[in-house]
């Protein structure tokens, strides 16, 4: 049976993956805005999470419908809740679906997500997350700008 935080916790990663397919990326900064985010690529940094605004309006795709034509399906969260410190570390893996005109409905990345959360005044956020771990990626182009190194 699940906890209430162990609820919440999940709604913050998939309101994370819907508000990416949206393309809400000001509403999905503020989901960041107490976060350090770990970055991969060729020179692994770490930003604030409010930083990550300006990241995506830079790399990722948005079509004329507002969206990147993408499904952002998140699986396998792993909680490591505790409860009385307010504190959650949490392991998932994501899938992304996309298709636009010119490429047919297709995967296009598998990776994971490393999470840390804390809870103040009575709701939880995320302190931190691992946005390194690409495993596996597929025809990024009409999603994100500039390649994704290996």
């Amino acid at each position: 049976m699940s906890s209430t935080s162990e609820v919440a916790l999940c709604n913050l990663l998939y309101r994370y993956a819907e508000l990416m397919d949206l393309g809400q990326f000001e509403a999905l900064a503020e989901l960041f805005e107490r976060a350090r985010i770990r970055m991969g690529g060729r020179e692994p940094r770490e930003v604030e999470g409010r930083q990550l605004l300006e990241i995506w309006r830079d790399q990722v795709i948005l079509y004329p419908c507002g969206t990147p034509r993408t499904r952002h399906v998140v699986t396998n969260p792993i909680i490591e809740l505790d409860e009385a410190a307010g504190r959650a570390r949490v392991r998932s893996a994501y899938t992304v679906y996309q298709a636009t005109d010119e490429l047919p409905l297709q995967v296009i990345a598998l990776g994971r997500y490393h999470d840390e959360f804390e809870r103040y005044d009575g709701s939880w956020h995320f302190v931190f997350r691992d946005y390194s771990m690409l495993d596996l990626a597929g025809e990024l182009r009409y999603h994100l700008r500039s390649a994704v190194p290996p």
